[in-house]
């Protein structure tokens, strides 16, 4: 019985002398995590929604200054919306469609991106000479 004894007492003086942490503060870790995590993931889709705007307007405005290339060159605007007329590369999955005004002196460029969901795309008219971002 007295060797039974100084087996289990080892054990026990093992389990006393064992560091770790406790369920409380592992909870607390959790629940921390938990509201850095509710605050960063609703701002990181907006900085996104951002991104896939800016990207879609400089698309646009590197088209138009592709259209006033290929005025210089033509004289009009007819045949620049073609498929090959055009050396434009856009960023992203953006969109981008040209359509020429019936005279050849004016276009509309429209850019759009499946991703972004605030807006419904970015547009912009040779006549007027601004980008306008288009909500649904």
């Amino acid at each position: 019985m007295n060797q039974e004894m100084t087996v289990v007492q080892p054990q026990r003086k093992l389990i006393k002398n064992q560091k770790g942490f406790t369920l409380i503060e592992l909870l607390i870790v959790v629940a921390i995590i938990g509201i850095l995590a509710a605050i960063a993931i609703p701002q990181f889709a907006a900085y996104r929604e951002r991104a896939y705007i800016s990207s879609m307007q400089a698309d646009v405005r590197n088209t138009a200054s592709a259209m006033e290339m290929f005025w210089i060159d033509n004289d009009t605007y007819t045949g620049a919306d073609a498929e090959d007329a055009l050396t434009v590369e856009t960023s992203g999955n953006n969109d981008v469609d040209i359509a020429v005004g019936g005279d050849g002196t004016t276009f509309t460029i429209t850019a759009t991106n499946a991703a972004a969901t605030t807006i419904t795309d970015v547009f912009f008219d040779s006549t007027v000479g601004e980008i306008e971002i288009r909500k649904p």
